[in-house]
């Protein structure tokens, strides 16, 4: 029988408090536990990006990371990345997306790199989401969406917003 952990911490600014498995991994608690299905599993081995999220300030790929270690620590979702506004209003707007699997991962990738080089260009924003999977779109229209979105935030840096 394997004892239960009781993990504390906050997802999109929320405190939270549930007993869980210690097996458990993080996109399954922010899934299943938590109940915001933006958060995906898909690879599992870290490679494609369906599961990013932002802990403590930090995007990373979370499918290897245990929800265990999430204790005490601050969670920001695609469904709580108000910052990253902008960025999904492109996304839709160009059709950065079909089926959407990967879309949060694209727009964490986006989000990082916009905030780290506002006047990326295309080769710039190639390689920043080259660490995510799209089985659907050719990537083409996801870096018109990026484009559109450093387009659209011009002076409104996200130097500037909180990570």
């Amino acid at each position: 029988m394997t004892r239960k952990f009781t993990l504390s911490c906050s997802i999109n600014g929320v405190q939270v408090r549930h007993e869980i498995d210690p097996r458990l991994l993080l996109p399954e608690f922010v899934r299943e536990v938590a109940g915001l299905s933006g958060t995906r599993m898909g690879c599992l081995t870290g490679d494609c990006g369906a599961c990013t999220l932002r802990i403590d300030g930090k995007v990373i790929k979370s499918c290897l990371v245990p929800a265990v270690a999430a204790e005490g620590r601050e969670i920001v979702t695609i469904e709580g990345a108000f910052d990253l506004d902008v960025i999904q209003q492109a996304f839709v707007s160009e059709y950065g997306f079909q089926c959407g699997f990967c879309t949060n991962g694209m727009v964490f990738a986006a989000g990082e790199l916009l905030r780290e080089n506002p006047h990326a260009n295309d080769a710039d924003i190639r390689r920043a989401i080259s660490g995510n999977l799209c089985r659907c779109t050719g990537y083409d229209s996801i870096v018109a969406a990026v484009r559109t979105a450093r387009d659209n935030l011009g002076s409104q840096s996200l130097a500037n917003s909180p990570p």
